[in-house]
């Protein structure tokens, strides 16, 4: 059986969408743009700031039920620029120095909202 999650501590969904979704063990994200938890888009910062936010709003998600980022089993890292790989990678490896999860990134014509990035994620719930 599906159940939505949400939390104040991750910025609320701009779309007809849930922050999360959790089936038995495994919790979705939806793609977590830059923004804070009260909703301001960091579209104007460098990417590794980017990249950061959208981690602390994945993490937030996972937080609220009880899982961190090694509980994460696979991240999709849209972004709008795919020279923007090494930023990105760079501040994506200070949330998963040990063994991290498998990766997909991919370049997209665009990105919602004009952000840099957009990051989803699958976890496992205990």
């Amino acid at each position: 059986m599906k159940r939505v999650i949400n939390t104040d501590e991750a910025p609320a969904a701009v779309g007809a969408y849930s922050q999360a979704t959790a089936t038995g063990d495994l919790l979705f994200t939806a793609g977590q743009l830059p923004f804070t938890p009260d909703g301001d888009l960091l579209e104007d910062v460098p990417v590794a700031d980017q990249t950061r936010q959208c981690l602390e709003n994945v993490a937030a998600i996972l937080e609220s039920e009880g899982a961190d980022l090694e509980d994460v089993l696979k991240v999709t890292v849209f972004l709008d620029d795919i020279d923007d790989f090494e930023a990105m990678n760079e501040a994506y490896a200070e949330f998963f120095e040990d063994s991290p999860p498998a990766r997909s990134a991919v370049e997209v014509g665009r990105v919602p909202k004009g952000a840099a990035l957009e990051i989803e994620a699958v976890a496992v719930l205990e």
